[in-house]
């Protein structure tokens, strides 16, 4: 219980470093310098998921497909991060996945507001990165983009490059 609690506050202060860290150098802030905070957060994310998956998977067999990995991602890597499987998992068997958390960790402390809407994306760009260092890891180049419509529930989708 402490640890998820220091790892929300950390996440918090990470998050407003890098927004203050942004607009102390240029004063306000436009579109290019938030998309630049949440490069600079997915890129934090992109190399924890990376350890991440590294440890979680050093006695596993090797899985047989991509949706094994997805499966994987969302029961056993989800249940470790974020102290909670996921809710719903959907694909469209051409290298698309939705996964489904309702009541997703990093969003709960925050208001559920609609006026907390436009602030969420900025808290997502971490796990987003999260997700796209492990599928990384287990040879699977992605993009991971999230969305919310109603506070907590977080929707994010994958998307694997085929090469």
């Amino acid at each position: 219980m402490a640890d998820e609690v220091l790892f929300e506050f950390l996440h918090m202060e990470i998050v407003s470093h890098v927004y203050k860290e942004q607009q102390s150098s240029k004063g306000e802030m436009d579109n290019k310098d938030r998309a630049v905070c949440v490069s600079v957060l997915e890129g934090m994310g992109f190399r924890v998921g990376q350890g991440l998956i590294e440890r979680l998977t050093r006695d596993s067999p090797s899985f047989k497909d991509e949706l094994d990995v997805m499966k994987f991602i969302c029961k056993d890597f989800w249940t470790k991060v974020f102290k909670r499987q996921v809710d719903n998992l959907r694909t469209n068997h051409q290298g698309t996945y939705v996964l489904q958390d309702n009541k997703f960790a990093q969003l709960t402390q925050l208001s559920s507001g609609k006026q907390y809407l436009d602030q969420a994306p900025k808290y997502l760009a971490f796990s987003c990165g999260v997700v796209r260092g492990a599928l990384s890891n287990l040879g699977l180049d992605s993009v991971v983009t999230a969305e919310v419509s109603v506070m907590p529930s977080c929707k994010f989708q994958v998307v694997i490059q085929k090469l």
